[in-house]
């Protein structure tokens, strides 16, 4: 059973990694402000709870792994509600999100 869980808990903090550094990339390579808040709360929401859960499945049934949950429970709430805020907010101040071009009726053959 113990090398089955320590199986898990590396699959998850890899997996988690794995996410972080495409979340990353996608901080790089995504064209405007609200593309790359959503590739940001991606990361917080996936990425740091799959590492998370490995650190928690790797702590075992203590006190550790209670704190870390609390912190998965922390992160899964006020990510998105600071994700809403700032999108809001930048709204709010006349950011406009980056759509693509419209294609125009008349020019369709």
């Amino acid at each position: 059973m113990s090398a089955l869980v320590e199986g898990l808990s590396w699959l998850s903090l890899v997996l988690g990694g794995f996410f972080c550094m495409v979340g990353a990339l996608g901080l790089l390579r995504m064209p405007d402000f609200f593309t790359r808040m959503h590739a940001a709360s991606v990361v917080d929401t996936l990425g740091a709870g799959l590492i998370l859960l490995g650190l928690m499945l790797q702590a075992g049934w203590t006190l550790v792994a209670v704190k870390l949950f609390f912190l998965g429970l922390l992160i899964f709430f006020v990510s998105p509600t600071a994700t809403h805020a700032l999108a809001r907010a930048s709204l709010e101040r006349g950011l406009k999100p980056l759509l693509a071009p419209r294609e125009d009726a008349s020019s369709k053959p």
